[in-house]
């Protein structure tokens, strides 16, 4: 939409009406779609926007067809309540504070997701977050399909009670609190692991934290398939502290930094 720099509303309008004589066929935009500020309120038979596309502070309900969104998508101030078609979006996707439901088809965010704040209860279809995942604030009680997440995942302040299908979080996962059972499908973590104060008793599935693995004060009692703690190991007030010594758990799992008992 380069080719009406100064009134972008225009020669989006434009573009309608070429389209229209064409009987309204799917069509894609190459670029960058900025549609802010105007009372847009459909984006026709649109399926595809390749790099950013923002709808801030317009009326629009729907996406409607739109299928992919190659950069980031804005939402803000907007009444859609979900994303309806839309399978994924390739850099950040922002929903903090807005009025959405349901994620609709959406399946993949390559950027950060946030989703704090909002009445969003499932994840639906979505298997991956490239980047952080924010879901501070939420009604959400599992991540569902959920398999991987390449940023942070931050769980403050939800009703979180399975991790569903998560099988890795490149960044830090804490679960101070939360009362989560189970770790189930989850394999690697790559920054801190916290678990002080849970009712986890196994890691289960767990192999690899990357950084401090933190079970102060927690119930575990058996630490599963764990192979690797790149930083500390903290297991003070944990029935594992007076069943093992130090060196009993570093012939067990390969921690880098210190064990705290």
């Amino acid at each position: 939409m380069d080719f009406f720099n100064n009134d972008p509303f225009e020669a989006w309008q434009i573009l309608q009406k070429v389209l229209e004589r064409r009987g309204n066929p799917p069509y894609i935009i190459g670029g960058d779609l900025d549609l802010s500020g105007t009372p847009i309120k459909s984006l026709g038979n649109l399926t595809s926007v390749e790099g950013n596309l923002d709808l801030r502070d317009t009326p629009i309900k729907s996406l409607g067809n739109l299928q992919s969104v190659g950069g980031s998508l804005y939402l803000w101030d907007t009444p859609i309540k979900s994303l309806g078609n839309l399978q994924s979006v390739g850099g950040d996707l922002n929903l903090y504070d807005t009025l959405i439901e349901s994620l609709g088809n959406l399946q993949s965010v390559g950027g950060d997701f946030n989703l704090r704040h909002t009445e969003i209860e499932s994840l639906g279809n979505l298997t991956s977050v490239g980047g952080y995942l924010y879901l501070e604030g939420t009604s959400i009680k599992s991540l569902g399909n959920l398999e991987s997440v390449g940023g942070s995942l931050i769980l403050k302040n939800t009703s979180i009670e399975s991790l569903g299908n998560l099988q890795s979080v490149r960044g830090n996962l804490n679960l101070i609190g939360e009362t989560i059972q189970s770790l189930e499908n989850l394999t690697l973590v790559g920054g801190d692991l916290d678990l002080q104060n849970t009712s986890i008793k196994s890691l289960e599935n767990l192999t690899s934290v990357g950084g401090t693995l933190g079970l102060r004060f927690s119930q575990i009692k058996s630490l599963g398939n764990l192979q690797s703690v790149g930083g500390n190991l903290d297991l003070l007030g944990t029935p594992l502290s007076t069943m093992y010594t130090k060196e009993q758990i570093r012939k067990m799992v390969d921690v880098v930094g210190k064990i705290y008992m």
